[in-house]
């Protein structure tokens, strides 16, 4: 255990798991067809928490001691997600611009659709496919990607920190040398 090691050296393999999960996930999801389903995109949510849990906890004792401030567990979750978040957007990237540059087609297919249940308008509806067409681009939809993950990852990292804190009695805890 060395006091040394920053927290973005000792949390990149943390991140790295975090980022293969997802995209291990997305291919499982894209090769099932089951791309935007949205059920099992929440049900994705549950998996990211229970791992980010056990990601962080592991930061916390193979480098702090066992011990860890609320805010260093915050901390350690922000980093971890923004590995994530980069591995995810290299992996969207490549997804929607040369594994299946008609991903886009079906998402707008499956707005289109949704929006034809909820009786909007043909003008309405029309302007809003024309808008995300602009949008829906692979050198758009990758750094926006990161923006929403690292969004969501500070929300999970606020939740899961609450347990993985650990802070002891720094006079009766300390590290023996």
């Amino acid at each position: 255990m060395d006091d040394k090691v920053s927290v973005w050296k000792a949390n990149l393999q943390n991140g790295i798991i975090l980022g293969m999960t997802g995209v291990v996930y997305s291919l499982l999801m894209y090769f099932l067809d089951l791309t935007f389903n949205k059920p099992l995109g929440y049900a994705f949510f549950v998996v990211l928490i229970v791992l980010l849990y056990f990601l962080i906890k592991s930061y916390r004792d193979n480098y702090l001691h066992g011990y860890i401030t609320y805010g260093a567990s915050l901390g350690a979750g922000v980093i971890i997600f923004l590995y994530f978040s980069v591995i995810s957007a290299i992996f969207t990237y490549i997804l929607y611009k040369y594994i299946d540059p008609d991903l886009v087609k079906k998402q707008l297919a499956m707005t289109e659709e949704l929006m034809i249940r909820r009786n909007t308008s043909q003008q309405i509806i029309d302007a809003s496919i024309a808008m995300q067409k602009k949008l829906m681009i692979p050198e758009f939809i990758a750094p926006m990607s990161i923006i929403t993950n690292m969004f969501f990852g500070t929300v999970l990292s606020l939740l899961v920190s609450i347990f993985t804190r650990k802070e002891g009695n720094p006079l009766v805890d300390a590290p023996t040398n």
